[in-house]
């Protein structure tokens, strides 16, 4: 698919450098026009009118209490626990995905269409009930319940509970944005600086790693954000316990259920100014890939992500 789109706008830049002009449609004007009109209304109706909702909701009583609502001990600690959780699950599913991807673009080996589906479990399994599997298997009536409880190690309804659920949902983000582009690109030039003389580590370093550096920060780049916004699996294994276990998310449905809008606004906002943020790092990065010619595949974003 990378490749495919590779070549296609590779073609449409010869065509223009010849002179010829590219036609995307041979609709009338009109219908384009209406097209657009409906497209932005669709967009003002679901998307605009949220945000500004959110941020109306959030400042309605004045910045003196969104600050309070945001330096509250309650809603610190969720700030904290979210961004903990985030710095944990990012790194490691940044070494997972570059070494899934590299063995799966680059080497032929037995199992590998299984690695392949064990990659996309996470898109086609609820977060819901992946949280149940840890409850499962570490909860107090768990298979390692009670070898946990003698050793007074808690997973289920603490921290690490919450770091395993926020792996597990958002494992697939770098691997499926690395593995098409990898693909893509073939291994001439890692067997080419092999032949040479370099090392597996020295043909990672300077060849593989340089190749792939847009596509690998587009994928954390969505890791990220989507660890900071889950909800589901985080839901079941954090026990909603204020102050200790609650991420931003659950924070923000414990004041809404308890009628404190403002507060659960306010959260709400910084969250969703994390996303903004998250939204603007990730056009930076396509535009800067399309600049050099490459092609940052968004493979993950055709799979159904569910929160």
């Amino acid at each position: 698919m990378a490749a495919t789109i590779a070549m296609g706008r590779a073609a449409r830049r010869r065509a223009d450098a010849a002179g010829q002009r590219h036609v995307s449609t041979t609709e009338a004007p009109w219908v384009r026009v209406a097209l657009i009109a409906a497209a932005g209304l669709f967009l003002g109706l679901f998307l605009f009118v949220p945000l500004v909702s959110v941020f109306y909701e959030a400042l309605r009583k004045g910045l003196g209490a969104y600050w309070l609502s945001l330096t509250e001990p309650d809603a610190l600690a969720a700030i904290k626990l979210t961004l903990t959780v985030a710095a944990i699950a990012v790194p490691l599913n940044l070494v997972f995905g570059v070494a899934a991807a590299w063995a799966i673009a680059k080497f032929e080996f037995r199992g590998k269409s299984l690695l392949t589906t064990l990659i996309d479990l996470p898109f086609s399994v609820s977060p819901v009930i992946s949280g149940l599997i840890y409850v499962l298997l570490f909860g107090a009536q768990g298979w390692l319940g009670p070898w946990l409880a003698e050793h007074d190690i808690r997973i289920v309804f603490a921290v690490p509970g919450i770091v395993l659920a926020t792996i597990f949902v958002t494992f697939p983000f770098v691997a499926r944005e690395l593995i098409p582009l990898m693909q893509a690109q073939g291994s001439d030039e890692e067997e080419a600086a092999i032949v040479l003389g370099a090392s597996g580590w020295q043909t990672f370093w300077r060849v593989t790693l340089p190749n792939i550096r847009w596509g690998l920060l587009y994928g954390v780049i969505l890791c990220n954000a989507r660890a900071m916004g889950e909800f589901g699996a985080v839901s079941v294994v954090s026990g909603h316990i204020r102050g200790l276990t609650n991420t931003m998310p659950l924070h923000v449905e414990i004041l809404y259920n308890e009628y404190n809008f403002v507060a659960a606004f306010a959260v709400a906002s910084l969250l969703t100014l994390l996303a903004l943020v998250t939204l603007a790092i990730k056009t930076v990065v396509e535009a800067r890939t399309a600049r050099e010619g490459g092609d940052v595949a968004p493979a993950i974003s055709t799979q159904g992500t569910q929160s």
